[in-house]
């Protein structure tokens, strides 16, 4: 009996979660290398374990040798060959555990860095956090504790690559189903969600149950669940909205904390147009656009911010235009802008099928309609500027952030600035090349960075150190 190698084999099975039969065989097969390298190849070789009593029976060409006495050499061809054989097994169990793992969120310690990519110590394996999937602006030391959800495993030779993510939508939603018993129960639903990692999040929710509040819920008493999941994405804001299956109300939702006027829906071109108020147009498009892009996500519609009067005078033209084509009337006008159509680039867009189909007339007719308010565009086009209040907003905050960013590299520049040094009197002059400073200009007037720094300290004063 040998109940010590079916020890081993029992710890060895348990640390590296590998079957226990699998260690048996790869035992079996290392040993018969060795004997058949000790051997000669053509010999016939068969090792067999006793699975309960861990009796070790080697015959050769049908005779029962002893295997122990093959000596160092084919100890250690066995040796190398049960090691190769082992990881061969834990990688495919490391695999197999994590690909049933995916979109999960996982717990490690930073282990090292790599190029950006931090490796990330789970257990018995290690996880990429590629610099793709990390948060921006976020910094991790090494040792730390860090939560991730897995993204992708795959084989690649002699290992598993096991990638982790977070700044995936997905990991926000496992977020909430661990801060959120309502939303691990099914009790509330995250309908839609739309991330801009790092930035801002917003998540559509609604309760299965009348007397569960889903807002309230996911935000919690004086905001706890909500605070846990911000934390733990480092300060990233999080909307929860309302979902509605009306879409009017649910792109009103995604826009808040803006007041919306009204929503105008264009099915055809899956675009829907939202007034509001001169007052309320920053809030509504939120900082470099963020607000109204997140709301497009989320809601699945391409969203238009435009003011009353840009609304307005969007309608009129239409109107107009659409007058003074033959056979249209104010009826026929209606039954366009109730197709959410309200302006004459739009009816120039959605072209004369939707018309044709949706409205009962003939194709004539909505050739012409399309003409007249394809020429009336091009029109406007060459008369008025393009970009609607809205555009200009976020044009005008971007040349601001432009300025913002030429003037620290000048400042620096000013600051790290070195003197001059003057060229040698030997060295020839060009004809356009002023004077040097001994000549044109009395040492006292010659100035450093630090006598610049000085004086920008004291203007009142040519001497610093006079009261």
């Amino acid at each position: 009996m040998n109940p010590e190698l079916l020890r081993s084999v029992e710890n060895i099975a348990r640390e590296k979660n590998i079957e226990r039969e699998s260690i048996l065989l790869d035992l079996e097969a290392a040993m018969e290398s060795a004997a058949r390298k000790h051997f000669g190849s053509t010999e016939e070789v068969e090792v067999r374990i006793d699975r309960q009593t861990g009796e070790i029976i080697a015959l050769l060409s049908g005779e029962q040798i002893d295997i122990k006495k093959l000596g160092r050499i084919p100890a250690q061809t066995a040796k190398q060959v049960m090691i190769q054989k082992l990881r061969e097994d834990e990688r495919g169990s490391i695999y197999a555990e994590y690909q049933d793992r995916v979109g999960e969120v996982v717990a490690g310690s930073v282990g090292r860095f790599e190029g950006g990519s931090i490796i990330v110590t789970m257990g018995r394996a290690e996880a990429i956090l590629p610099r793709s999937e990390q948060i921006p602006g976020e910094s991790h030391h090494a040792g730390e504790r860090i939560r991730a959800m897995i993204y992708e495993v795959k084989e690649v030779p002699h290992q598993v690559k096991i990638i982790l993510s977070r700044t995936h939508p997905d990991f926000i939603r496992r977020l909430f189903e661990q801060e959120v018993p309502e939303v691990a129960d099914n009790i509330i639903e995250i309908k839609a969600l739309a991330r801009e990692a790092g930035y801002r999040t917003k998540v559509a929710v609604v309760s299965l149950d009348n007397k569960v509040d889903a807002v309230g819920a996911c935000v919690g008493v004086r905001g706890s669940r909500i605070k846990n999941i911000v934390d733990e994405l480092g300060g990233e804001k999080i909307d929860i909205v309302r979902w509605n299956e009306s879409s009017q109300i649910f792109i009103g939702n995604a826009l808040r904390p803006s007041e919306i006027q009204e929503i105008a829906l264009c099915f055809e071109l899956n675009r829907a147009t939202v007034v509001v108020g001169e007052d309320q147009l920053s809030l509504a498009i939120g900082k470099r656009g963020q607000n109204v892009r997140l709301a497009a996500r989320l809601t699945n519609w391409d969203i238009d911010i435009l003011t009353p009067t840009e609304y307005t005078q969007g309608i009129e033209t239409l109107i107009k235009t659409l007058r003074l084509v033959d056979a249209v009337d104010d009826t026929l006008i209606d039954k366009v802008m109730a197709l959410g159509v309200i302006s004459v680039l739009d009816l120039e867009e959605i072209g004369t099928d939707p018309l044709v189909h949706s409205l009962d007339i003939d194709q004539d007719l909505a050739d012409r309609m399309v003409k007249a308010s394809a020429e009336e565009a091009r029109k406007l086009a060459e008369t008025k500027k393009a970009n609607t209040a809205a555009q200009a907003v976020l044009a005008q905050e971007l040349k601001n952030k432009e300025l913002k960013t030429a003037e620290k590299p000048a400042l620096s520049s000013l600051l790290s600035a070195e003197p001059i040094e003057p060229k040698s009197p030997d060295e020839p002059k060009s004809p356009d090349e002023p004077k040097s400073s001994n000549e044109a200009t009395p040492p006292a007037e010659a100035t450093s960075v630090e006598e610049t720094r000085e004086k920008s300290e004291h203007p009142n004063n040519s001497d610093p150190q006079k009261p």
